[in-house]
This record gives C-alpha cells, structure tokens and sequence, in this order.
C-alpha cells in the first residue's frame, strides 16, 4: 500500500538554507517551501547553525508516514415502517498514536453499492480485482451474516484505499462525508447553528484525514464552521478558524472565497480588538484585483450555497 508523508512542524527559509546540507524529501522540501505561511515558534536568527541542524533533525523525525485503517466495529437493524436494513458504523483510523481524534458514520449496504458503481465508471482496469461483498438472498439480518459483512466491508474500504487514484476520487471522498455535511449545511441555512457546528467539526475531522493530497477540500467546511462560530458569537473561535483557512486560500488563489474571508476576518478582528491593518490592506488589494468584483459576496452568502 502506498504511504504519504504529512509533516508535523514547520521551520523558517533560514533554517532551510543553514542545514541545506543534510538530504531532504520532495516531500521535505515542498513543505519548507510552506514554511512562510505557518505560525514558526522560534526565531532562526537567533540561533546557532550547531542549534538549527539540531532542530532539523528533530524535524525530520516528525515526518511521519500517514496511513489510514477503516474498522466497522458494530451494526445495527433499523426498522421503518415499508422498509428493513442494516446500518454499519464505520471509523475511519490514521495510524500512529497522534490520532486522538475518531469519528463514527453509519452507512447502508446500498450506500456501498452506489459508491461501488461510481467508481467503476472512472476506474474499471483498477478495480478488476476488487470485489464487492454480495449480498444474500436470505438470512441478511441474523447476527452472523451481519458480522461477516462487516469484516467483508471493511475489508472492501481497506482494498479501494490501497489504490492510490481511488482513494483521491471525489467518490471514494464523497462517501465518508457527502451524507453529513448536506445535513449540516441544512442545519444552518435553517439558523441551528450548534447542532450544524457538531456536525461540520466531525465531518472536517474526516475530510483532514481522507484529504491531505489536497489541502483545498476542508475550505468550504472550515468557512461554514467560521460562520456557524461567529452566529454563536464565539468570535475568537471564528478568527482562529479564519486563521487557519486563509493560508490556503492565498496559496492556491480560491478567489471565490478570499475576499469574504478577509472581510469576516476585518469584522472579527474589531470585535476582538485585535489589529487588522494588514488584513484590511490585503482585502483592498483583493478587492482592486481584476477578478475581485467576483467575490463581493459575504462568506455567509458564500456559504449557504453549499449542498443546494
């Protein structure tokens, strides 16, 4: 199975240069290219090159390999009044002991089906080896054969995540968090921004698990999670999470949400007292930019038209 690299400390482009000498990953050597647009905890000038080198070696050993393992621990039969079936909850693990962090969904056997269809549309040659877990024609619902679907299952999400242009679909990302984040993003149009704001910050916990190859999928989420906070008039937590958005929207050019993030993140600054100079300086940039009068639009407008 193949593995990604996900790095657990920043270091400054000084730092970069002083031990230049020591070999670097692709991986090392995009991330110190990030380096700028972290939060560093340490002043490189004030350092020695003996304390630097040191200091990249304590940061090498906290590229870790990421690797994700799916359990179905428990199942359960849900009666309605036309219908019978059987919801499976899955947990989605990243391995290591820095994942403290689990969240628990429930899915249907159709819902694998359908996620199963989808992928074979974009990846038959891929998948000729993968085989979907048959159903039964009787006895679906006694406790063994729930059980051996649950291993079968499992062991199924196991097989399409070793496939590297599997596990990077929009399908395969889709099926863990698509069924949430609708709901939640409902919750809030609706104005019942607590409960939206549980379900956001679980599905985001998923979505940073499923989707380190592309740091621009926990966008929406992370602005619905601001606007959900700033409704609560939690505004330090709504900055922070604004704090940690717009790093990626800069880099990657998300027009679309920069402005009204830059905006919520001027009128939270105030809230708070906090000195946003820089941040209304950058908005007008933004703003005076020849695609800027795309965006003038508040990220909570922005937002709502998620999942419509």
């Amino acid at each position: 199975m193949e593995e990604e690299l996900e790095p657990h400390a920043t270091m400054t482009a000084t730092a970069k240069e002083t031990v230049s000498s020591e070999q670097s990953s692709p991986q090392q050597e995009a991330f110190f290219n990030n380096a700028e647009e972290a939060d560093v905890g340490f002043g490189a000038s004030c350092l020695t090159t003996a304390e630097l080198q040191q200091h990249w070696r304590a940061v090498k050993q906290e590229f870790r390999s990421v690797k994700l393992h799916f359990d179905i621990p428990s199942a359960r039969i849900r009666e309605q009044p036309v219908s019978k079936y059987v919801v499976y909850q899955i947990v989605v693990i990243r391995s290591g002991s820095y994942d403290c962090e689990r969240v628990a969904i429930e899915r249907r056997y159709s819902d694998f089906l359908h996620l199963h269809q989808e992928l074979l549309l974009d990846f038959s040659e891929e998948m000729e080896d993968i085989v979907m877990p048959r159903k039964k024609m009787t006895g679906n619902f006694s406790e063994e054969n729930i059980a051996e679907r649950r291993v079968a299952l499992r062991d199924y999400l196991t097989q399409l995540y070793s496939l590297r242009i599997v596990r990077k679909s929009h399908a395969f990302q889709a099926f863990f968090t698509h069924q949430e984040l609708k709901a939640a993003y409902n919750l809030l149009r609706g104005g019942r921004f607590s409960r939206a704001l549980e379900d956001l910050q679980a599905a985001l916990i998923l979505q940073e698990k499923l989707s380190s190859h592309n740091p621009t999928l926990v966008i929406p989420t992370l602005c619905a999670i601001l606007v959900c906070q700033r409704d609560l008039e939690d505004f330090d937590a709504a900055f922070q999470t604004g704090r940690r958005a717009l790093p990626t929207v800069r880099r990657y050019e998300l027009r679309q949400y920069h402005a009204p993030l830059l905006e919520a993140l001027v009128d939270l600054g105030y809230s708070l007292e906090l000195p946003v100079a820089q941040l209304q300086d950058e908005l007008t940039r933004v703003r005076d930019a020849p695609h800027g009068q795309a965006s003038l639009v508040s990220l909570k407008e922005l937002v709502v038209q998620e999942f419509v």
